[in-house]
């Protein structure tokens, strides 16, 4: 299966691009910020609970500043 990252998966582009790629086939990964947690209006209709089986919306919270984090993640 595919694997994508989206930083920004919240906003308009990174909701589009996550809505397609889902349509896809793709595992999705999306970075949020802590004060984004609160406008998640854009991606509510895609996120599952991640402890059910099929799930392939995964939200890791994050900051494209913070390279250590972002090298976790892509190992993950």
């Amino acid at each position: 299966m595919k694997k994508a990252l989206i930083t920004g998966i919240t906003g308009q582009d990174g909701s589009y691009l996550a809505e397609l790629l889902l349509e896809k086939g793709y595992e999705v990964h999306g970075i949020i910020r802590r004060a984004s947690t609160f406008n998640t209006s854009r991606i509510n209709h895609l996120y599952t609970d991640p402890h059910i089986n099929g799930v392939r919306l995964f939200l890791h919270y994050g900051d494209i500043s913070d390279s250590t984090n972002l090298v976790k993640l892509l190992h993950k």
